[in-house]
């Protein structure tokens, strides 16, 4: 019996070792990932919501928006795809935000395209492939902050579309090690079937 204990013991440390070696190194391709801008043509800008305020983008949603606009602008996309439910506001949602703050900016209103309804990375991510699907588009931006993009372009490529990443920018923050880790962890529940 002593054996068996043993033998199962070091079995579980074996697994947990790997698994922990495993999402380090995911987690150092998510780092890097987060600083490379990839912005080319593309059928869609695809920005994942962020907080908002009354009605208003938090400063993380509104560098996340500005970044949209500015690569709009530069005509490396003919439409912008904003993503985001409720969120626990009963008023706003963060799509329904971003649709008023760039068309505010001058995108027109029928070159922005919106979701209200997720409440996470994978159901917006989700949306968003149902959206390309139905309209034949075959490639996206994808806006957000650089940790985040790794999944997104992820599961986008997982079913065929070309995504390129494009995260915000920022003042040069320092993000500790575990924010790459905890993306790791999420991309890793996300292959074995969970919605985070």
């Amino acid at each position: 019996m002593k054996r068996v204990l043993v033998t199962i013991s070091l079995v579980a440390i074996g697994l947990i070792v790997s698994v922990a070696r495993d999402t380090l190194l995911l987690a150092r391709e998510i780092r890097q990932q987060s600083t490379r801008d990839e912005a080319r043509n593309a059928d869609v800008i695809l920005v994942l919501g962020a907080a908002e305020y009354r009605g208003k983008p938090s400063p993380v949603f509104k560098a996340r928006l500005n970044h949209a606009l500015f690569l709009y602008l530069q005509h490396l996309a003919p439409r912008v795809w904003t993503t985001g439910g409720a969120g626990g506001d009963p008023t706003f949602t963060e799509g329904e935000v971003a649709h008023a703050y760039l068309t505010q900016h001058g995108v027109p209103s029928e070159a922005v395209f919106v979701e209200k309804e997720a409440n996470n990375t994978v159901e917006s991510t989700d949306a968003a492939i149902a959206l390309m699907r139905q309209n034949h588009w075959q490639s996206c931006i994808v806006v957000s902050d650089g940790y985040h993009i790794y999944r997104i372009k992820r599961m986008l490529e997982r079913v065929g579309i070309l995504a390129y990443g494009s995260p915000r920018p920022t003042d040069r923050e320092v993000l500790s090690n575990w924010i790459y880790a905890r993306q790791a962890i999420a991309y890793q529940l996300w292959r074995i079937g969970f919605s985070t």
